[in-house]
C-alpha cells in the first residue's frame, strides 16, 4: 500500500465527508509493546469509533524482543499475529504501515528498512539519536514519497491549536517572550537501574526523552529557533545494573538542561527540562508573553488555557480561563459538552486520526519526519553548546 498526503488539502472532516462508507483496511505492524506501544495500540483500536475516516486500521502484527514477549503483548493488545523479529515485520507483505515504539537507537534502522519498501512510518519521538541520523530518515521518506508521523502527541491538544491560532491572529500582539518547561521525577531515585534511556547510543538523555516535547511545542507555537545557549548537566553519575544492585554503570547522558533561545521571528525565551524534578509528574508548561496579552498552559490541567488581555483600565486586568469544549475541534468528536475534558489517550487518538487522514490524501501531519528532524537539530545544538559553553546558531 503506497499512500501519500500533502499540505493544503483542506479540512480533514470535509475531505472524508462523502467517503464514510468506503472503508479500506490498513494493516498495522507495531514494533515494541511498552508504555507507548500500548498507547498506540489503544489509539488504533479507538480511532474508528471517534472519527469517520475511509481507512480502517487492523492490528495485524506485533514485534517485540522475543517471540514469547511478542505473543503476550499481541494477545493483550488485540494483534492477529506476533514475531520476535522486527525485520520480519517490516518485510511482511501483510503489513501496510510500520509503527515504531522501540528504544531510540532502533528507530533509524527500522524506519529506513520500512521506507526502502515504500511503507509509511509512524515513529515515537525522539526520531533518532542525532540530527544526522534523523536527516537520513527524512531523505529516505521524501525519496519514497510516503507519509510519516512522529509521536509529538501533546501538540494534538485542541487547546494548543487554539493558542497557536490566537498567536497567529495577533491577539497577543508582538510576541516578547516564551518560557517553557518539561519536568518529571521518574529518574530521581539513585537506585533506579540503568536502562535504555541512559544508553548514549540512543542519543541524549532528558533533553531528548522529554525535553523534545517542549521544544516541539515551542516550534509549534512560535516557529523555528535560530540560536541557543545551553547548560546541560548529568547529576547522577552512575546507576546500578538491572538485577545487580552492587554493580554500577556510568551515566553518559544528561539529567537536566536549561536553554536560552532566540526564535527566528525575533523574540527570545527559555526552555528547561529535567527528569529529576522532585514531586513533578507532568510539568509540561509554557507561557507566551506578548504586547497585548499572554497565554499560560500546563499539561497537568491540559483542558484549560489561561488568557490575559491587556485592558486600558488596570483595575480590570487579570487572567481568565478558557475551558476546552466542542468549539475547539476535534474535542467535540469525544464529548459534546464543554469542560468535561478529554484525556492523554485521546490526544494519541487525534494524532492517529491525523496520520490516517494524511494516508488517505488529507493534510500532512505537522510533526512529520522533517519537523522531528528540526527538533533534533535543537537538541544537538544544545548538547554542543553545553560542551563548548557558547551560543550555537542553527
Amino acid at each position: 500500500m503506497h499512500m501519500t498526503g500533502g499540505p493544503g488539502r483542506g479540512n480533514i472532516d470535509q475531505t472524508f465527508q462523502d467517503t464514510k462508507n468506503m472503508k479500506q483496511k490498513l494493516r498495522i505492524g507495531l514494533v515494541g509493546s511498552g508504555f507507548m506501544g500500548r498507547t498506540h495500540a489503544l489509539g488504533f483500536r479507538a480511532v474508528g469509533g471517534v472519527f469517520d475516516l475511509p481507512l480502517e486500521p487492523s492490528l495485524e502484527l506485533l514485534a517485540d524482543i522475543s517471540q514469547e514477549a511478542a505473543e503476550t503483548a499481541a494477545s493483550r493488545f488485540g494483534f492477529a499475529r506476533a514475531t520476535g523479529d522486527w525485520q520480519a515485520l517490516v518485510a511482511d507483505p501483510a503489513v501496510d504501515v510500520v509503527d515504531i515504539t522501540a528504544p531510540n537507537k532502533l528507530h533509524a534502522p527500522i524506519a529506513l528498512a520500512a521506507l526502502a519498501l515504500g511503507k509509511p512510518v509512524y515513529c515515537e519521538k525522539p526520531l533518532a539519536p542525532t540530527a544526522e541520523d534523523a536527516f537520513a530518515m527524512v531523505q529516505a521518506a521524501e525519496r519514497a514519497g510516503v507519509v510519516t508521523q512522529v509521536g509529538f502527541n501533546y501538540i494534538c491538544n485542541p487547546i494548543l491549536a487554539l493558542a497557536r491560532e490566537m498567536i497567529e491572529a495577533g491577539e497577543l500582539g508582538q510576541i516578547w517572550g516564551f518560557r517553557g518547561i518539561h519536568a518529571e521525577d521518574f529518574m530521581i531515585d539513585r537506585r533506579t537501574p540503568w536502562t535504555w534511556r541512559l544508553d548514549p547510543a540512543g542519543g541524549a538523555g532528558a533533553i531528548a526523552d522529554i525535553g523534545s516535547h517542549i521544544i516541539g511545542i515551542a516550534r509549534f507555537l512560535l516557529g523555528p529557533i535560530a540560536a541557543l545557549a545551553a547548560d546541560v548537566e548529568t547529576v547522577i553519575g552512575e546507576r546500578p545494573l538491572p538485577g545487580q544492585p552492587d554493580a554500577r554503570r556510568a551515566v553518559a547522558v544528561d539529567d537536566q538542561a536549561r536553554l536560552l533561545v532566540r526564535f527566528a521571528r525575533g523574540c527570545r525565551g527559555t526552555i528547561e527540562t529535567s527528569w529529576l524534578s522532585s514531586g513533578r509528574q507532568m510539568q509540561l508548561e509554557f507561557e507566551v508573553i506578548g504586547e497585548k496579552g499572554a497565554l499560560v498552559f500546563s499539561q497537568e490541567r491540559f483542558n484549560e488555557l489561561r488568557y490575559y488581555k491587556v485592558e486600558p483600565d488596570r483595575s480590570r486586568n487579570g487572567f481568565r480561563t478558557i475551558l476546552a469544549g466542542p468549539e475547539h475541534p476535534p474535542y467535540g468528536a469525544f464529548c459534546i459538552a464543554g469542560g468535561h475534558q478529554i484525556g492523554f489517550n485521546d490526544l494519541k487518538v487525534i494524532e492517529i486520526r491525523n496520520f490516517l487522514a494524511a494516508l488517505a490524501g488529507g493534510p500532512k501531519p505537522f510533526a512529520d519526519f522533517r519537523e522531528a528532524y528540526e527538533v533534533q537539530r535543537v537538541i544537538d545544538a544544545a548538547l554542543l553548546s553545553g560542551r563548548e559553553e557558547r551560543w550555537v546558531r542553527l
